[in-house]
C-alpha cells in the first residue's frame, strides 16, 4: 500500500476513534425547544487554536464553554481558512467561516486571527480548504482529506470544537491554548 494512503486511512482510523470516544464518554446532549444558551463565557479568556507551518491545526481539539470565544492565529507563512462543515451532508456550517487568513512572516509581525463564538452546546467540526477537501467515506458521511498536491503535507488540516457545559473536558484543552503566540511555530 503507498505510504500516503497508509497515513491517509491511518488518519481516518484514529479520528473514527477520537469522535466515537467523545460522543460515547461526553455525549452532547441536543438542545430541544429552547433559545439558544446565553453567552456565558464572553468574559473569559480565549481558548486559542494555532495553524502552523506544517499545514495543520495545532490544537485540532479543543472544548469551550457556550460563549467562550476560539480565536484561530496563523502563525504560518502561507494562507489559511476555517471552514465550519456538516459531517452528514458535507453543507458549509456559516457559524464558522474565516475566509482567507493571511500568512504571517515571523514572530514579530502582526499575527492575522479569526475569532469565533459558539452558543449552542455541541460539536462543530471544520477544516482549511486551502489544504483539505471534503470527502464522503462510510454511510456517506463527511470527512476532511489531504488534498493532494499541496505543500507535500500529508494529512488533512481538520479540526473540532466542543461547546459544551462539562467542565472536566473543558480542562482537557492542550497548554499551547492559553497562549495566543507559540515562539516556536512560525514559519512555512
Amino acid at each position: 500500500m503507498n505510504p500516503t494512503v497508509r497515513i491517509g486511512v491511518a488518519c481516518f482510523i484514529l479520528g473514527a476513534v477520537l469522535t466515537t470516544t467523545l460522543l460515547v464518554f461526553h455525549p452532547m446532549r441536543p438542545v430541544v425547544a429552547q433559545a439558544p444558551a446565553p453567552a456565558t463565557g464572553a468574559s473569559s479568556k480565549p481558548v486559542y487554536v494555532h495553524m502552523d507551518g506544517a499545514n495543520a491545526f495545532v490544537e485540532s481539539i479543543v472544548a469551550v464553554s457556550p460563549g467562550e470565544p476560539v480565536i484561530f492565529v496563523n502563525e504560518d507563512t502561507g494562507a489559511h481558512m476555517v471552514n465550519g462543515y456538516d459531517p452528514l451532508t458535507g453543507q458549509p456550517n456559516t457559524a464558522i467561516n474565516s475566509g482567507m487568513l493571511m500568512g504571517t512572516t515571523g514572530p514579530k509581525a502582526g499575527v492575522h486571527t479569526y475569532k469565533v463564538v459558539l452558543t449552542k452546546p455541541g460539536i462543530y467540526p471544520y477544516y482549511c480548504p486551502v489544504h483539505a477537501i471534503l470527502s464522503k467515506i462510510y454511510h456517506h458521511s463527511v470527512q476532511p482529506a489531504h488534498r493532494p498536491g499541496v505543500h507535500g503535507f500529508p494529512g488533512a488540516m481538520a479540526g473540532v470544537i466542543i461547546v459544551t457545559t462539562d467542565h472536566a473536558l473543558i480542562t482537557e484543552n492542550p497548554p499551547s491554548s492559553k497562549k495566543k503566540i507559540l515562539s516556536d511555530y512560525f514559519g512555512g
